[in-house]
């Protein structure tokens, strides 16, 4: 590997951005651009025009990109995107001789081993444990989640759809949220509540359960600073939804183990800073009974690296 000339591609395509980049065989991005998806009818036009961009840089020969959807085969259909590719015929059109399609949250776990010190924030828990699980988990335009693997040869990633598991409320608030969406959706999955419109969804639910009008909000302004000071409704809706991710992420460790520790990405988390660190996310993650002395020394971060996937991504190419 160490051989290799050139450049890959790398992205990470989520159901609002998509985000590209040619990254050296040693690790070093040389190139970085963000699109939004709705300004390209295909993905082959996103990349097509970010691969104009690149000046004097030789053409990639190998790629790997990051997807929002489950990866079962060929055929790609995103999740929350209306984008649809056969990854054989997209590595064709664009010439290349190797072309990797994960799912962003597997690029995610991969790049965990690659995060400096300063590209992590730590909330809370002890020192990780050697050669044991990492979990990841983040909400975005969904809730991601994976786990990564330590082996004899480096880690392995784990592919999975969690977000998509029942949300188990943990108070009395909680539970008559849950029960007042149960009358709006099939499932109540953990994404319904820890993801951009599951927001909204929480926002909503407790206007409805107060009695309260609520606001033609997006999760943006939900979570704004400068609207909760004057909005306690607004508040509480991120209160609860820190709270409740950490009910998942502590749910999430115990089932893998992952004494290695729980990192949070995605793109909501990483913008909320110091209020995320002193909400009840800590707290609620080692809220498990009997198993808190199991949980209390593990450490939890937020990712804050910029383009995580993309680290993801160049280990997996560089990995054969």
């Amino acid at each position: 590997m160490s051989e290799r000339k050139g450049v890959f591609l790398v992205g990470d395509i989520g159901a609002t951005h998509a985000r590209f980049g040619l990254v050296s065989a040693v690790g070093e991005f040389v190139l970085t651009r963000v699109f939004a998806c709705a300004d390209h009818p295909a993905i082959d036009d996103a990349i097509a025009v970010f691969l104009q961009e690149r000046g004097a840089l030789p053409l990639p020969r190998e790629g790997a990109l990051a997807i929002a959807s489950p990866i079962t085969g060929d055929r790609i259909e995103m999740t929350n995107h209306p984008w649809r590719f056969s990854v054989k015929a997209l590595g064709s059109r664009l010439g290349l001789d190797r072309l990797e399609v994960i799912n962003d949250f597997t690029a995610l776990a991969l790049a965990l081993p690659h995060l400096r010190p300063q590209e992590k924030q730590a909330i809370g828990g002890g020192a990780a444990a050697p050669a044991s699980p990492l979990a990841v988990l983040g909400p975005g335009s969904g809730l991601g989640v994976s786990g990564l693997i330590p082996c004899p040869r480096g880690w392995i990633p784990l592919s999975g759809e969690g977000g998509h598991a029942t949300m188990a409320p943990a108070t009395a608030r909680e539970s008559a949220v849950i029960e007042h969406m149960r009358r709006h959706f099939e499932h109540v999955s953990a994404e319904r509540v820890l993801s951009g419109p599951g927001i909204v969804n929480l926002y909503n639910a407790l206007a409805a359960l107060d009695g309260a009008p609520a606001r033609d909000y997006g999760a943006a302004q939900i979570t704004d600073p400068e609207i909760a000071a004057r909005d306690p409704l607004c508040a509480e809706t991120l209160a609860l939804f820190c709270a409740m991710l950490g009910t998942v992420a502590g749910d999430l460790a115990l089932t893998l183990g992952a004494r290695g520790g729980v990192y949070v990405g995605g793109g909501i988390v990483p913008q909320l800073g110091e209020r995320f660190a002193r909400s009840a996310f800590r707290e609620r993650f080692e809220a498990k009974g009997r198993m808190r002395s199991y949980l209390a020394p593990i450490p939890t971060f937020v990712v804050t690296h910029e383009f995580p996937a993309f680290l993801g991504c160049a280990a997996l190419l560089r990995a054969e």
